[in-house]
């Protein structure tokens, strides 16, 4: 664990990222393996360890409350707000990444991770899903009859 943030910051990052990719089925793992990301990129780059530390206390002092207290809608409205920021631009940088390459992640979406190594998806699931209907198919000749 890194001691770049406090544990009350650390806890803002990571509600943060919950209010900017709001998954209810999503368990708190990848979020928390995300805000480490965040962090860790952060400790690299003197750039991203300013902007977090500062954009963290700001987004704490957007409303009477602190932004881990705030309902789902109002954080929602704290996020749009700073949407276009280098603070909020450097955190969705890395956790955009961080979180969808997370196999957790991967095993709630269904996604079953790369095929190549496999032969593609071709023969591997890609014509898996059940929830369509079957698609009607002919030819060109068979329509215009």
């Amino acid at each position: 664990m890194s001691t770049l943030l406090s544990d009350s910051q650390r806890r803002t990052l990571v509600d943060l990222l919950r209010a900017a990719f709001p998954h209810d089925t999503f368990p708190s793992g990848p979020y928390e393996r995300t805000a480490q990301a965040v962090i860790d990129a952060a400790a690299a780059s003197p750039r991203l360890q300013a902007l977090l530390v500062q954009g963290l206390r700001d987004l704490d002092q957007q409303r009477e409350v602190p932004f881990s207290e705030l309902d789902r809608e109002t954080a929602a409205v704290v996020l749009r707000g700073i949407a276009d920021t280098p603070f909020f631009a450097g955190i969705l940088d890395v956790a955009v990444v961080a979180l969808y390459d997370d196999h957790e992640v991967w095993d709630v979406l269904g996604y079953e991770g790369a095929s190549y190594d496999q032969g593609g998806y071709l023969n591997r699931g890609f014509d898996d899903l059940d929830w369509l209907p079957d698609p009607r198919i002919e030819s060109y000749e068979e329509a215009s009859a």
